[in-house]
């Protein structure tokens, strides 16, 4: 037997054929790394699991999420912001991913927007992605509520021009300011200005 057929028949008994069903919106991510880096989408695979965690993997969801708002906004995304238990790092085994797509003031915020991420529900490791559409405060206007959990709990996942950033750095700075409190009522958390 030839050293080359031995090698390739000693691969073949350590190897063993497995068969995964992925999320398409994964298989995507997954294909378009595998091109750029030069490797078949199989060789890309075997060396992600084969890896210890890494940034790369880390970022697996970052970029699922990123690109879904992608497609459903096209140009008009200004920002995605992942906020709740999940980016605290407090998820249960049921929670959700609760992301901020943020779309230019021009878009309008109608339920169309709701139903066409609905048509094609996006999940990560097991958890639904819930989005919820916002359009960026205007500067020096009172923060809502949720931009001040996104401020303080919140991480910047997609920023095009830096605007959604700027606006968390302003809310956090009214906070620390005193200028918006987090108090509680029947043990939720609520915000309100400072009296």
């Amino acid at each position: 037997m030839s050293i080359m057929r031995k090698a390739s028949s000693e691969r073949a008994r350590r190897t063993a054929r497995v068969l995964l069903r992925l999320p398409a919106d994964l298989h995507r991510v997954l294909a378009r790394a595998a091109a750029a880096r030069g490797l078949s989408f199989n060789e890309h695979c075997v060396r992600r699991l084969a890896a210890p965690a890494s940034p790369d993997e880390a970022s697996a969801v970052r970029t699922l999420v990123v690109d879904r708002a992608r497609t459903a906004c096209g140009d008009h995304l200004a920002g995605v912001v992942v906020l709740g238990s999940w980016a605290r790092g407090e998820a249960a085994a049921s929670s959700d991913i609760d992301v901020l797509v943020v779309i230019d003031a021009r878009t309008p915020l109608t339920r169309d927007l709701y139903r066409g991420w609905d048509r094609e529900p996006l999940s990560v490791e097991g958890r639904e992605v819930d989005a919820h559409f916002v359009h960026l405060p205007d500067p020096g206007a009172p923060p809502t509520a949720v931009w001040c959990e996104a401020a303080v709990d919140g991480l910047l996942w997609y920023d095009r021009d830096g605007a959604v950033g700027s606006r968390l750095g302003e809310v956090r700075r009214a906070i620390a300011a005193g200028k918006v409190v987090r108090a509680f009522a029947h043990g939720q958390p609520y915000w309100k200005g400072a009296a």
